[in-house]
């Protein structure tokens, strides 16, 4: 059985380095518009602090978890930026403070449950490796939020694989909630890591007939719709795999509108 504890680790570590950014903030900072429609940087940790609070629960107490559900059942559409807008009210010092704890406690909590568990979540069952891999994609994600609401650039990391790794095995699922076949044939994706002087990141057969090539970010950056294809430099080969990359998400629940070209004199 693979050890999971890289990706608890690497999780660790992406959400110190968000803390770095924004833990010295001013008030006005915390207020700023990210790209996300009716999200300021406060919206963005809450989000992170709230998810991670379930994820808590998911892991250490399944009745409560439950509760949780009946009222994402309750209201599907709204339950998610609820918890944002609730966590966005707060001062941002205890904002700050109840996302240092609540992520410390889900650190604890996946580091000492018994290898093979699955916990519940809003759609199937997930071990602790597979639920620190959907947070540290959410925290890189909802991190290149605030990275450009406060226009400052994020050095790139090999977490990223941790990312892109999600986006390939997600691709069924993005031709799906948009109510597409998936195609039949596996797909070859290639990506040049960070870095960029390691081996390629490599999924799917070697032989396959359609390719995704391009840089580590900029595939990730597409799966989590944090920016247009155009933008990027991601390149396919074949059609099905051309479509892909116009709809690749990495995060379960609705595509939502992702991010426009940038214009020329951006």
């Amino acid at each position: 059985m693979t050890d999971p504890t890289p990706v608890f680790d690497d999780l660790r570590d992406e959400s110190e380095e968000l803390d770095r950014l924004v833990g010295e903030l001013s008030e006005d900072d915390w207020a700023l518009a990210t790209p996300a429609a009716g999200w300021t940087v406060a919206h963005q940790i809450a989000h992170l602090a709230w998810t991670d609070r379930s994820a808590l629960l998911a892991a250490t107490d399944l009745a409560a978890f439950g509760a949780e559900v009946e009222k994402a059942l309750a209201a599907p559409d709204r339950f998610v930026d609820d918890g944002a807008e609730e966590g966005a009210g707060l001062p941002p010092a205890r904002l700050l403070a109840e996302w240092r704890a609540g992520r410390d406690a889900l650190h604890k909590a996946l580091c000492s449950a018994p290898r093979g568990v699955r916990f519940p979540w809003y759609g199937p069952p997930m071990s602790g490796a597979s639920m620190a891999t959907a947070r540290l994609m959410e925290t890189w994600a909802h991190g290149q939020d605030i990275a450009d609401a406060l226009h400052v650039m994020r050095p790139p990391t090999d977490r990223l694989r941790h990312v892109a790794r999600i986006g390939v095995r997600a691709r069924d699922f993005a031709f799906g909630v948009r109510g597409l076949t998936p195609p039949e044939e596996e797909f070859r994706v290639e990506l040049t890591p960070p870095s960029g002087d390691g081996e390629l990141w490599t999924y799917g057969p070697e032989d396959a007939a359609q390719r995704v090539t391009g840089p580590a970010l900029d595939f990730c950056l597409l799966v989590t719709r944090r920016a247009h294809r155009a933008d990027l430099a991601v390149r396919a080969q074949g059609p099905d795999a051309d479509r892909w990359l116009d709809i690749a998400q990495a995060f379960a629940g609705p595509p939502g509108t992702g991010r426009p070209p940038k214009g020329p004199t951006e």
